[in-house]
């Protein structure tokens, strides 16, 4: 996800929450240029002491196409942060040794990426492993004296090609079975799995030697586990037919096979075990087959084997879980109303407490004492910063300002937060943001963004893609809403999406429409809407189905969800979503029911269609289709296309054209 400058020097001291304004005539928008340069922080990892934050700082550079990322520690207490790792390559994954003398990270510094290590004394790192298909994740054992990283390998050593190849190589892949590519890369005769690799040897042992991904490729989590007495807990699918399958599960290793212990045929993932290593709570969806149903945490008590539901009656999801040191709370993640927040549980009684809301918060680790909380957090006016809080919620401190000089210069308005009555008369939200130096009086085009997933969510949140403020930059009033179908409104409200695509997510998106284009602000006449992967499946579909927007931007979006039920990877995804998709007469109903090309003899409307070649979830073939409707129909058009990347834009200059180009032609049509 260079040459690099780390012009930031020190990170200021604790700042305060709020970023320091500067006078209104000194405030400019946002720029993709400004947008570009600034950093991002990732992947807090407390030290065993509880006195030492290590995290992550990420700088895309132009120069080489990529983003490098370095390992810098910041003290708990307050205190200026200062960078830990530097040299060629990138750095990431920061992982404290157990005594918390030295930290171990993943670098390419010397090619592929590989474990290093360096004392917090100083001196040069070192390379601790040398694993052949690089290092991809990995982590500690209780004991210290070993790692546990996960890795690709060749599967079977021995492949058809290679006997065909002979001495004369080629690129030609053979596949017997589904799920040979995913995302954005071929797994045609790879697997990935778990090795151990003992310090000072170096010689890495496949503790998973079976055809399977360990861990799991998709739908997982945090999903390699150590309990203190240094059981491995992995996760992984054991279904013979991984492509329609969600059935994730938990295994112990040890001698002999792989020990279940979870056998529900939903997805089961990110095991924790307690500090005493009785328990072991995990993330458990009950519905097999579908991908965005709710995760409740399930306790299991090693002893008995019992499982206890915790979270059965709150309708939310939970998304990460932590154990707190006394084994007697969890500390979880949740997403409510456009937002994550985190909470603390009670065991024994199942009561929960708020600890921290309001924009995004995550990635929280607990103080050795139980005490305290270091977690990132985020909002769509703020960039990810570390920070720490009490378990009580109080005592809320900022910990990095990376960014804190770049944004004081920016005129970045909060989002507001508006709502409406939906589809089924229910509640809907969504946000609203005024575009810079905004003046009441005047009208501003109106830019409509619909989100992905389907099943997904706008946040308030500051978006390294679809950024709310880079939009609002050239003049528009953006707005986006959480129709039906999205996350943290119930689950109710989650679910009702599936086999109901153009429907109430659609008459949501109209309603929400007719609401912000009353506004005084907004000119109805000047209304473009922008989407991507279902959000550019709603795209297609509202081109056929309204003709008030003068222009639409199309990213990655379905055209015809029949031919993409057969080229997609992950086809639980079809058959969940469309009741069986091509493969049944129910599934087919629904896919001709809510395809967009269907109704692509109405198109009319100017588009930008975007995609990437490497995207396996959407085929370019979509794009494509789509594209070639609107030339065919005489109706203004352009293709942007992406040879290396897939389902998002990831690359620093890819990144940079993509914005050009959307903003480009949406003021092509938007704009005086």
């Amino acid at each position: 996800m260079k040459s690099v400058r780390l012009g930031f020097g020190l990170l200021a001291l604790a700042a305060p929450l709020a970023v320091p304004r500067l006078a209104a005539q000194a405030r400019q928008p946002i720029t993709v240029e400004s947008f570009l340069a600034l950093k991002v922080v990732g992947d807090p990892q407390l030290s065993p002491d509880g006195s030492l934050v290590a995290f992550t700082v990420a700088q895309a550079s132009l120069d080489d196409n990529r983003n490098i990322s370095r390992i810098w520690l910041v003290p708990v207490a307050g205190g200026e942060p200062r960078q830990f790792s530097a040299g060629p390559g990138t750095d990431l994954a920061p992982r404290w040794a157990p005594d918390g003398q030295s930290l171990a990270f993943v670098s390419t510094r010397g090619g592929s990426p590989q474990v290093w290590r360096a004392s917090l004394s100083g001196g040069d790192a070192l390379q601790v492993t040398s694993v052949d298909g690089g290092v991809n994740d990995f982590l500690w054992a209780a004991d210290g004296r070993q790692l546990y990283v996960t890795s690709d390998l060749k599967w079977p050593a021995e492949q058809e090609t290679d006997q065909r190849n002979g001495k004369y190589p080629t690129g030609a892949r053979i596949w017997t079975d589904l799920f040979y590519r995913h995302w954005n890369e071929w797994r045609v005769g790879i697997r990935q799995h778990v090795f151990r690799v003992p310090l000072g040897e170096g010689k890495a042992t496949d503790v998973t030697p079976f055809d399977r991904d360990v861990p799991t490729l998709a739908l997982g989590g945090a999903d390699v586990a150590v309990s203190p007495s240094g059981e491995l807990a992995v996760v992984y699918n054991p279904d013979s037919a991984i492509a329609t399958s969600t059935n994730n599960d938990i295994f112990l290793l040890g001698d002999g096979a792989p020990q279940p212990i979870t056998t529900s045929r939903g997805n089961d993932h990110s095991p924790r075990f307690s500090p005493d290593g009785k328990w072991i709570a995990y993330l458990s969806m009950a519905t097999p087959g579908f991908e965005a149903d709710r995760q409740e945490i399930v306790l299991y008590e090693r002893a008995t084997g019992q499982r206890r539901p915790l979270t059965a009656a709150w309708d939310v999801s939970v998304q990460a879980v932590e154990w707190t040191p006394n084994g007697r709370a969890l500390i979880v993640e949740v997403e409510e109303r456009g937002g994550h927040a985190i909470y603390s549980i009670d065991i024994a009684s199942g009561a929960r407490t708020l600890v921290i809301s309001g924009g995004v918060n995550g990635s929280a680790h607990i103080a050795p004492r139980g005490d305290a909380i270091v977690f990132l957090r985020q909002s769509a006016t703020q960039p990810t910063e570390v920070f720490v809080v009490g378990l009580d919620g109080r005592g809320l401190r900022q910990l990095t300002s990376v960014n804190q000089a770049a944004l004081a210069g920016l005129d970045l308005a909060p989002l507001e937060a508006f709502g409406f009555i939906g589809a089924k008369g229910d509640s809907v939200h969504g946000w609203l943001l005024k575009p810079p130096g905004f003046t009441p009086g005047r009208k501003y085009p109106l830019l409509y963004l619909v989100h992905g997933g389907p099943q997904g969510a706008w946040l308030d949140a500051w978006s390294a893609r679809w950024n709310y403020h880079l939009f609002a930059s050239r003049g528009y009033v953006v707005a986006a809403v959480n129709f039906h179908g999205s996350t943290g409104y119930g689950q109710a409200f989650t679910n009702s999406i599936s086999q109901n695509h153009g429907g109430s997510p659609f008459e949501d998106l109209m309603k929400g429409l007719d609401k912000v284009a009353s506004l005084p602000f907004v000119d109805s006449t000047r209304m473009g809407a922008a989407g991507a992967s279902y959000g550019g499946y709603m795209i297609y579909w509202m081109a056929g189905h309204t003709n008030r927007f003068k222009t639409l931007v199309a990213h990655d979006g379905i055209f015809n969800p029949l031919s993409m039920a057969g080229t997609t990877e992950e086809l639980w995804f079809p058959i969940w979503e469309f009741g069986g998709a091509q493969m049944s007469p129910k599934g087919r109903e629904l896919v001709e029911r809510w395809s967009p090309a269907n109704a692509a003899a109405n198109w009319k409307t100017p588009m930008l269609v975007v995609h990437g070649q490497q995207d396996f979830r959407v085929d370019v073939s979509e794009g494509y289709q789509a594209f070639t409707n609107l030339r065919l129909r005489g109706i203004p058009a352009k293709f942007l296309y992406f040879p290396d990347e897939g389902h998002w834009v990831l690359k620093p200059r890819n990144r940079r054209i993509w914005w050009g180009v959307v903003l480009d032609w949406l003021g092509g049509y938007l704009m005086p």
